[in-house]
This record gives structure tokens, C-alpha cells and sequence, in this order.
């Protein structure tokens, strides 16, 4: 092989990997209730997925919602952070992986409610089934990012 495009190839790889490090090392701060059994479950996961997470107990969970801009039909029972986004919910780890690369103009991602078939809502290794994610703006504007 040419030892110029061995190169450029060598260079891409390395490039490529150096990324995909990062994003996986993005810092989650999650907001939330310091009895609640399933933002730990979550917080696993997002672990699990490569996401260093600082977890922040809160007795004031509503003011840090209005803080962040999340609205009642949007809310979960816990709010997070991440490289300037709120994630609100059970949204799984690939979906803010998605999030982190696209860089999309939004406020954040929610799965509102608590789903059941959610990571941190059922058993740990279980695909996230029958609810949607959805992005919101600034102004609570929904769509849905991924369906499950």
C-alpha cells in the first residue's frame, strides 16, 4: 500500500477513536431523589455505557426542573446534564450518545413519566420497549426522537 494513504488512514483511525473516547467520556450530572432506587439504575446504565456520572441527591427536585426548563408533562423523576443538554428521565444511553454526535438545536431529551420498559425501570440487559423519546426546545416544543 502507498505509505502516504497507510498514513492518512493511520491518522483517521486515530482520529476517529480519539472521538468516539470522548463522547464516551462526557460527564452526566444527575439530579436526583437520594431514595430513589431506579436514577440509580439509570445511572448504572449510563456507566455501563462508558458516561462518567456525578450524582447529585436533591430535596428540591422541582426547583431544579424549573431551573433546567422541563415542564410537568415533560418531567421524570430525575434531571441531568450533559455538555450543555438536560435529560430528563429514563432516556437510554444510546439515544445520548446519538445526542452528543448530531449536536441538534434543542434543550434537551425526556422520556417523560417513568416508562416500565425503560433502562433503570427493568431488569438490567433488557432492550427499552414501548415509549418514545422525545427532544423538546427552549419553549417545550416536542418531537419524537426515538420510538422503542
Amino acid at each position: 500500500m502507498n505509505p502516504v494513504r497507510l498514513l492518512i488512514l493511520s491518522i483517521s483511525f486515530l482520529l476517529l477513536s480519539a472521538c468516539e473516547q470522548s463522547m464516551a467520556a462526557s460527564e452526566i450530572t444527575v439530579y436526583k431523589s437520594a431514595t430513589c432506587d431506579c436514577c440509580n439504575g439509570w445511572i448504572d446504565h449510563l456507566k455501563e455505557a462508558g458516561f462518567e456520572v456525578k450524582a447529585i441527591n436533591s430535596d428540591d427536585m422541582i426547583g431544579i426542573k424549573e431551573q433546567y426548563g422541563v415542564s410537568n408533562k415533560l418531567a421524570s423523576c430525575h434531571t441531568a446534564i450533559v455538555d450543555g443538554y438536560v435529560l430528563e428521565g429514563h432516556v437510554p444511553a444510546d439515544d445520548v450518545k446519538r445526542l452528543l454526535k448530531g449536536k441538534p438545536e434543542i434543550a434537551g431529551l425526556t422520556a417523560p413519566g417513568m416508562p416500565m420498559k425503560s433502562p433503570g425501570m427493568q431488569a438490567k440487559g433488557l432492550p427499552p420497549k414501548n415509549y418514545d423519546v422525545l427532544a423538546f426546545d427552549q419553549q417545550g416544543k416536542t418531537s419524537v426522537f426515538s420510538h422503542y
